[in-house]
C-alpha cells in the first residue's frame, strides 16, 4: 500500500519547482510537466487541484501560469496530501465517519496516539525543507 500516491508525488514535484519560482513570474502548465517530467494532461488535473486547495494561484496571459498562493514555509506536506488524496487517516476509526466501536475499543488509544504522530510528521515538512534538499540525487534526510 502506497501512503502518498502518484498523483500526490507529482503534486509534491510542480509545488517544489514553484517553490524555485517563488516571487518570479508565474510557470505555466507545460513547464512544470517538461521539468516534472509529468504528463501534461496530468500535471493539468493535479494543477485544479492544488488552486482549489488555495496551495497555488493563477494568472491569465502570454505570460500566465501557476504561482505558489503563500510562501514555501507555509505549505505542508500534509496539506498536499489532502488536496489529492482527502484526509489522512490511520484507518477507518480516524476517519470522516469515525468507527461507534471506539469508545470501547482497547486499541483506539494508541492508534488515536499513532495518528497524531503521522499528522504532525506529515504536517513539519514543509515546502521551504523540501527546496533544501539536495537534488543531485544525494539527498539530505528531512
Amino acid at each position: 500500500m502506497n501512503v502518498i500516491r502518484q498523483n500526490t508525488d507529482y503534486a509534491l514535484r510542480v509545488l517544489v519547482i514553484l517553490g524555485r519560482h517563488y516571487g518570479n513570474e508565474p510557470v505555466s502548465t507545460r513547464i512544470l510537466s517538461r521539468q516534472g517530467q509529468i504528463a501534461y494532461q496530468f500535471a493539468c488535473k493535479i494543477m485544479q487541484h492544488l488552486h482549489g486547495a488555495k496551495l497555488v494561484k493563477s494568472s491569465m496571459g502570454p505570460k500566465g501560469g501557476f504561482f505558489l498562493a503563500r510562501p514555501p514555509s507555509k505549505i505542508n506536506v500534509l496539506q498536499v496530501i489532502q488536496a489529492l488524496q482527502g484526509p489522512v487517516s490511520l484507518n477507518k476509526c480516524f476517519g470522516i465517519e469515525g468507527c461507534r466501536r471506539r469508545p470501547i475499543c482497547p486499541v483506539s488509544a494508541s492508534l488515536a496516539g499513532l495518528q497524531k504522530q503521522i499528522e504532525a510528521s506529515l504536517r513539519s515538512i514543509t515546502l521551504a525543507k523540501l527546496l533544501k534538499i539536495k537534488l543531485d540525487g544525494k539527498a539530505k534526510r528531512v
